[in-house]
Parts: structure tokens; C-alpha cells; sequence
């Protein structure tokens, strides 16, 4: 990135890739700018980078006192992670009074169930060339070459390579969504006005949303149009209004109260607490943790497909449970809607996760 595309540092912390840990392709890793400003911070088009998330598979390994040195490929690269010894496996003793004790009384010796989380704890984090690696941690230039100094990693053990799948569908979203577009600067030193405008809509259409979902939930409202809640609106809007400078050019009042109402109902649809079943011109919008022929058709599934021994263990995924869904049910229904369900079916201890992603019935 040359200087002159290169934001100031003190702008940094507005763009929300920077204070995560990105999930980015490799290859990208490999080619990112340094800033010129602050060593140690890289460039991803406009996004300041310093902290990335990889997954991939070891294709070499080194191994010296303090720490190992893994080569991770993700199809797309290799880069070398450090990944420091833990103090705490070292010199581990195993008196064998504590492991014979709880043999012969055959009963639970915590300190023995200790000991052996601590060693499973332990195999996670020494891996061997061909194992599936995650690890997170700061982008660093050393020698000439970029790496990775790892603050978290672990083995993944992924034999039906559900997270892999997972992770490859999870990319594509997240560059379109966040990497790929360009950080906007919210104003300029002085504040703009269209940045205040910005800033003012921005702060009615989260407290619509609040409103909205507050309506819903102490209404117990299965399905709505948007004219049915539009009411909800109005004091908001109204405020709004009189809030702004009588000199100030603006939308009329029906037009701010359908642009804020297509604003929150989008952002509802995107955190997968709402969802429309059919897509129609009539605008019918179903409550995801209202919608009980949605949760009857979870549990169902559910119920059914553990009886397979496929999904006997674990579970189904949810990927799984989204085909399913989307083929017994509606075509239109979203992931997050989806997870949204199987969250509220959990709290009411109807399903179980046995994992990050997979469900099984109670």
C-alpha cells in the first residue's frame, strides 16, 4: 500500500478488522504491506492488520527447547507459525500411589481425572506433519521471511472434515462482507455534516431495532408485515425530528420511518431474528424463536437422524440440519437463522450441543 492510501494510525482503531483476529487466506498473509507508521502492522487492502486466525494442515515441523515451529498450508500458502512450549508440560511427575489408588478403590480420584485432562490438554498442542492446526496470533517479519507468533493453538481433530467445510464457506462471507470492501472513515476532524447525518441515523435505527425486538418478544409475535409494526416507529422518528435544526434540509417524515423500517428489518434478518419463509410481494416476516412449525421441524429432524449411526455420537451438524431444513421446510431460511433456533431451543433444554456445531435430542 503506498503512503498516500495508507490511513493515519490514530484511525486505526475505528476499523473493527483491526481489533480482531482476521480470518485470512494465507496467501494474503504473505503479500500484505507493512505500515510504515507502526512496524509489526500490515496492511490487507485498506484494513490495518496485526493479529490474523489460520487453519491448515502441518507439512513441516521443527522443534526446539522453547518452542515449535510449524509449517501450516491452507491450500492457498505456506507460512510458518512459532508456537511456544507451555512452563506448566514440563516436567510433569506422575506419582503412581495417586494412579493405583483410584484403580484399586474403583471409584473418581480427581487428582488422576486431572491428570489426565491436563495430559489431553498437553497432545493437543504437540502436532506431527499431516495433523490440522488452528492458530491464532500477531503477523511478524523475521528475516525476510512472515510468520506467525502464536498467543493460542491447538490439534484439531476434524476425521469427517466438518470444520474444514465449515471454514471454506465462512471465507468467502467474511471478505465480501468485511476484508474486500474499504474502510469508510465515519468524518474528518471537524465532523462533517453528512458524517453526523450518518451517525444520527445509525443511532435511531439501533434504537428501532431494540424497540422491534423488545414488541416481539413480550407480544409473542409468530409472523408480521412490516405496516403491522410500523407504528413502533413513529415516537422514535418523531424525536428524531425535533431533535434536528428547523433549518436543516431533510426526508419527509413517511419517507425517514420506511427507511429506517427496511434498515431494521435487514439487520434483524442478518442476526437470523427474523426471517421471511416464502418470498412474496406481500412482506410476511416469521419470528425466529416464535415460529413453533420451525422448531417442530428441527426436533423432528433431529429425532430422526440420530437414530443413524452416523449421527448417533455427535450428533448433526449444522450445516446438515440447514439442507434439511431448507428441503421439509423453507428454501429461504439463513444459517443465522437457523443458529438462532437451535439457541433458543437449547435454553429451553429441548436439543443439546455436543459440539461447537453439532445437535442432538433430548
Amino acid at each position: 500500500m503506498a503512503d498516500v492510501d495508507e490511513l493515519p494510525s490514530m484511525l486505526w482503531g475505528l476499523d473493527t478488522v483491526f481489533s480482531a483476529y482476521s480470518k485470512l487466506y494465507i496467501i494474503d498473509i504473505l503479500e500484505m504491506g507493512e505500515s510504515r507508521q507502526v512496524p509489526g502492522v500490515y496492511f490487507y487492502k485498506t484494513h490495518p492488520v496485526s493479529q490474523v486466525d489460520v487453519l491448515g494442515t502441518v507439512v513441516c515441523k521443527r522443534e526446539r527447547e522453547d518452542f515449535y515451529c510449524y509449517g501450516v498450508d491452507d491450500s492457498t500458502g505456506v507460512i510458518n507459525c512459532l508456537c511456544w512450549k507451555d512452563e506448566k508440560w514440563r516436567d510433569q511427575g506422575e506419582p503412581a500411589t495417586c494412579r493405583n489408588s483410584s484403580v484399586a478403590s474403583g471409584g473418581f480420584n480427581i487428582e488422576d481425572e486431572l491428570r489426565r485432562l491436563k495430559e489431553t490438554q498437553r497432545k493437543s498442542s504437540v502436532l506431527e506433519i499431516g495433523d490440522l492446526l488452528r492458530v491464532r496470533g500477531a503477523v511478524k517479519t523475521s528475516r525476510g521471511q512472515r510468520e506467525i507468533k502464536a498467543s493460542c493453538f491447538y490439534k484439531v481433530d476434524d476425521p469427517l472434515m466438518a470444520v474444514q467445510i465449515s471454514r471454506m464457506l465462512e471465507m468467502p462471507q467474511l471478505y465480501r462482507k468485511w476484508y474486500d470492501k474499504p474502510f469508510q472513515v465515519p468524518g474528518d476532524e471537524l465532523g462533517a455534516k453528512e458524517a453526523s447525518g450518518s451517525t444520527n441515523f445509525q443511532i435511531l435505527v439501533s434504537r428501532s431495532v431494540v424497540t422491534l425486538q423488545e414488541f416481539l418478544s413480550e407480544k409473542g409475535v409468530a409472523r408480521f408485515r412490516p405496516y403491522d409494526v410500523e407504528f413502533l416507529l413513529h415516537p422514535l422518528v418523531q424525536n428524531a425530528v425535533t431533535d434536528q435544526e428547523s433549518d436543516q434540509p431533510g426526508p419527509s417524515f413517511p419517507s425517514q420511518i420506511r427507511n429506517v423500517l427496511k434498515e431494521t428489518l435487514g439487520l434483524l434478518q442478518e442476526d437470523g431474528k427474523i426471517f421471511r419463509k416464502i418470498r412474496t410481494q406481500d412482506e410476511v416476516y416469521n419470528v425466529t424463536e416464535q415460529d413453533k412449525d420451525l422448531h417442530t421441524v428441527i426436533k423432528n429432524i433431529l429425532r430422526e437422524d440420530t437414530k443413524r449411526e452416523k449421527y448417533a455420537e455427535k450428533g448433526c451438524h449444522i450445516l446438515h440440519l440447514l439442507s434439511s431444513i431448507r428441503q421439509h421446510y423453507s428454501q429461504n431460511i439463513s444459517r443465522e437463522a437457523l443458529q438462532a433456533a437451535l439457541t433458543f431451543l437449547e435454553c429451553n433444554s429441548d436439543i443439546i450441543s455436543t459440539t461447537e456445531a453439532h445437535y442432538t435430542i433430548l
